[in-house]
């Protein structure tokens, strides 16, 4: 996919964007069939929440913000077995973080297990529920293929005192666990499976985190999440595309039963980006395999993990909008991701001078032990971060990339008998080098312009290359820790029979350069503040990093010919 061309039409396109949901909401609202929009982020607390999430936050919360609704964050909390307090606790961050209030409409479908629990029995009531003996194993064998319709369960025609009788007892916690399921009584030859009898509670004797052991049996996802969204009053139940099968099943329960309203559910295309998985259970074993740090590992494609790196919620807002929303699954491109981050991180980023590779250049005409300052803009994109003092010497470190013996064609960095430009500073040229017992070059001898203060000269005289340095007296040590893509494949849908995502994880998406030096500025630096390092790229500190002992996390690189250097080291 050409990036280039993606990221000059989504900028084209990005002030006029509409979409079908848009579209919908809106004839809605001029059709009087809603005073108000209500929508709702459900997530399952069974994981930490990713950039796709990110997608669906913004587009539920930005739809009710532009529509003067209201959003609500309804937590599906009905499978104790894979749900935790930790998970609950990170999603509230996650949306807190990416700009999004949900006021006092937090929900758990837990607070509507009663409620569940009677609609239910209303189904078994109405002939429209069953209890069925089936094994799970069962279940699949008698649900049919796409081919092949389904088969009635044996126990479809038990009559409704003995369902009821049945359902209170498995309620009651006196049959074992799996033994017994509720299903709904609807057709087992429908060419939709979901439409086959679909079980709406089973037994799972498992402590839950809100309601301790007061159930024995939960609620289907199916079930449970239709009732939840007409219960809470939402007019568009927002999901992915993968859920467009279960729109019939969702109807048909609201259809059912006497609740006080029937949202419209609405399917949209889930993002899919390149060089990235989405699924929180191969997320969780990286985890568990300790392929990565934890869940906000700055390789993970999670929020924590983003917010960790050094994202920004501008940034990732700014992505959702240009992605758009779709009825069609694509693949979008990484770089478009990393475009909006630059673009807002360039906007914001103090700059600083770090040095990841450092050798030393001494300038043998300046004055030994004489030191002065150098004014330096802190962003030349935002005048009023003002400017700041940096120390100049006769010993410098300079990167060592920067230097070369056998200069190539084209070559505008530093080399004998070559004249570059210290950046703030003076010009200088290379005299002569200094190599250890191996051949290794440890230091560079130069001279320096004096008259040429500032990076000018009287003459006007002009170098096409200028680098970045720090002085030696005053330079800090820094570890930095770059990052790049945890896999090496685009399309991870799209893996070589037999293998499997770990095949494809890449060696270096990690490398840790420590001896790093800093300009002195940079001793003050706070976790998550960002920084763009001149030519490397834009950094963030990372919250391992104490006093004295600074990590940055590199969040993306420049797009300028320095990444070359950047693959090297």
């Amino acid at each position: 996919m050409d990036t280039k061309e993606n990221i000059t039409e989504n900028k084209e396109e990005k002030a006029v964007t509409s979409n079908f949901i848009r579209s919908i909401i809106e004839r809605d609202l001029a059709s009087g069939k809603h005073k108000s929009i209500v929508t709702r982020f459900p997530p399952e607390p069974n994981g930490y929440l990713h950039i796709g999430h990110a997608k669906s936050i913004c587009l539920n919360f930005g739809l009710a913000k532009d529509y003067q609704g209201r959003c609500h964050l309804r937590f599906d909390d009905s499978n104790p077995v894979k749900e935790d307090v930790e998970y609950v606790n990170s999603i509230m961050e996650d949306v807190h973080w990416l700009g999004f209030d949900w006021g006092e409409h937090l929900y758990y479908a837990s607070d509507y297990f009663d409620k569940l629990y009677e609609f239910a029995e209303y189904l078994i009531k109405a002939g429209k529920a069953f209890v069925c003996d089936l094994s799970w194993e069962e279940l699949k064998e008698y649900r049919g293929t796409l081919t092949v319709p389904g088969k009635d369960s044996p126990y479809r025609n038990r009559s409704i005192e003995e369902n009821l009788d049945l359902f209170r007892r498995m309620k009651a916690g006196e049959f074992p666990e799996g033994s017994r399921t509720l299903r709904a009584k609807i057709d087992m030859a429908s060419p939709n499976l979901n439409m086959r009898d679909p079980v709406i509670y089973r037994i799972k004797k498992t402590h839950h985190h809100r309601t301790g052991n007061d159930w024995q049996i939960y609620p289907m996802y199916d079930y449970t999440h239709c009732v939840s969204d007409a219960l809470e009053g939402i007019t568009h139940s927002i999901c992915t595309l993968e859920f467009e099968d279960h729109r019939p099943l969702y109807d048909w329960f609201l259809d059912q039963l006497p609740v006080p309203c029937h949202p419209q559910q609405i399917e949209f295309a889930r993002l899919n980006l390149a060089y990235t998985i989405m699924s929180k259970r191969l997320l969780l074993e990286l985890v568990n395999n300790h392929l990565v740090s934890g869940w906000d590992d700055p390789r993970m494609p999670t929020i924590a993990g983003m917010r960790r790196r050094g994202f920004t919620p501008e940034a990732i807002r700014d992505f959702s909008e240009r992605i758009g929303v779709s009825k069609a699954n694509s693949l979008v491109d990484d770089e478009l991701l990393m475009f909006c981050v630059r673009e807002d991180l360039n906007k914001r980023a103090e700059r600083r001078m770090v040095v990841v590779n450092p050798i030393k250049l001494t300038i043998t005409n300046y004055p030994e032990g004489k030191i002065e300052e150098f004014d330096a803009e802190n962003n030349p994109e935002d005048p009023s971060a003002g400017k700041r003092k940096i120390k100049f010497s006769r010993n410098l470190h300079i990167e060592k990339d920067d230097f070369s013996e056998n200069p190539v064609k084209g070559w505008f960095r530093l080399a004998l008998g070559k004249e570059v430009r210290l950046k703030y500073a003076y010009y200088i040229t290379c005299n002569e080098v200094i190599k250890n017992e191996k051949g290794e070059i440890i230091e560079l001898l130069c001279t320096y312009d004096e008259k040429s203060r500032g990076g000018w000269t009287e003459d006007g005289r002009k170098v096409k290359g200028t680098l970045h340095w720090v002085c030696a007296e005053s330079a800090i040590p820094v570890e930095l820790r770059l990052y790049d893509r945890l896999f090496t494949l685009a399309d991870m849908s799209n893996m070589e029979e037999g293998k499997t995502y770990q095949d494809y994880l890449n060696p270096n998406s990690l490398i840790v350069k420590q001896n790093c030096l800093a300009e002195e500025n940079l001793q003050e630096a706070k976790i998550g503040e960002h920084y763009q390092f001149l030519r490397i790229g834009y950094f963030n500190v990372d919250y391992n990093s104490k006093p004295g002992a600074l990590i940055f996390n590199r969040i993306v690189d420049l797009k300028d010919s320095w990444a070359k250097l950047s693959k090297k080291i």
